[in-house]
């Protein structure tokens, strides 16, 4: 399959390597049918050319990764009205909690009208001081098993039609 236009688009930042690995992991679990690119290098066409999103990265200080953000902030227009009811979900890399940067992608894509078709994943790394927060992280390998059966049920859904 041509990498610029798998059916699955996994977009994703990581600071510390958390994020980043959540995204490997469902990349490996698409077996193929999904393009893996980071938030910075996402264009408006990469969005058109998915028919669904995985959005991956860290909560930091309540919110999604700045990085993550700004891809929404670049892409947003380009693309309102013309990825409505695609399939997506997110996987969030926590130190304690993930709702805020859940909360914030939940509200962008709803404005995209995008469709949930898989419930929240947060993964709660328990970084609580400076020193964690700021240390590469190293994902449970029960919590990577989490991120590849999402991205194999994506690809599945996908390319069964059923999303």
């Amino acid at each position: 399959m041509d990498e610029t236009t798998a059916p699955l688009l996994i977009a994703w930042h990581s600071r510390t390597g958390a994020a980043e690995a959540m995204a490997a992991a469902a990349a490996e679990g698409s077996e193929g049918a999904a393009r893996l690119l980071r938030a910075d290098l996402v264009e408006p066409d990469d969005l058109l050319a998915a028919a669904g999103y995985l959005f991956v990265c860290p909560e930091n200080l309540a919110s999604m990764t700045g990085l993550m953000k700004e891809m929404f902030d670049r892409c947003y227009y380009p693309v309102l009205g013309r990825i409505e009811g695609r399939a997506f979900a997110t996987a969030i890399a926590a130190g304690s909690d993930g709702r805020g940067a859940q909360a914030q992608i939940e509200r962008i894509v709803t404005g995209w009208r995008l469709r949930r078709v898989a419930d929240p994943l947060i993964v709660n790394l328990e970084a609580q001081t400076p020193e964690a927060i700021l240390a590469s992280k190293t994902v449970f390998q029960d919590d990577l098993r989490r991120c590849h059966e999402l991205g194999a049920s994506l690809a599945e859904g996908l390319r069964l039609g059923i999303f």
